[in-house]
């Protein structure tokens, strides 16, 4: 197979990827990884709004893929981190712009929708 055969193949693989990582709550777990392991509550706690089993579901999500790594801790009482592995410090690094943006810009948006919910509803094409 030829580089231009096995492109369309990488796009769609790519796709795939950035579903994942790009769902509503990955990026914000990553982000919430930048400093360092975090324990499953912290995490919780820090990431607004999301349930315990949506966090569950994503965190398993995001280390399947290699994004992160669950390390079990052997104390009394046991308990679990989770950490970001150098390729999800690379997502975090690449993807940190994009959620400075959104956090800055969350007045505007919040305008911007307020306004056009207040127009009238354009009829139909």
């Amino acid at each position: 197979m030829t580089t231009t055969d096995s492109e369309p193949d990488n796009a769609c693989r790519a796709r795939v990827v950035l579903g994942i990582v790009g769902d509503k709550w990955s990026l914000l777990v990553v982000r919430n990884l930048r400093d360092g392991p975090r324990r499953f509550t912290e995490l919780k706690r820090d990431t607004d709004g999301i349930s315990q089993r949506m966090l569950t579901v994503t965190l398993r999500s995001l280390e399947r893929d290699g994004i992160l790594t669950r390390t079990v801790h052997n104390v009394m009482p046991p308990h679990v981190s989770y950490e970001l592995t150098p390729m999800g410090k690379t997502l975090r690094e690449a993807t940190a712009p994009l959620l400075d943006w959104s956090i800055s810009h969350l007045a505007r948006i919040d305008a911007a929708r307020a306004e056009y919910d207040g127009r009238a509803k354009p009829s139909p094409v």
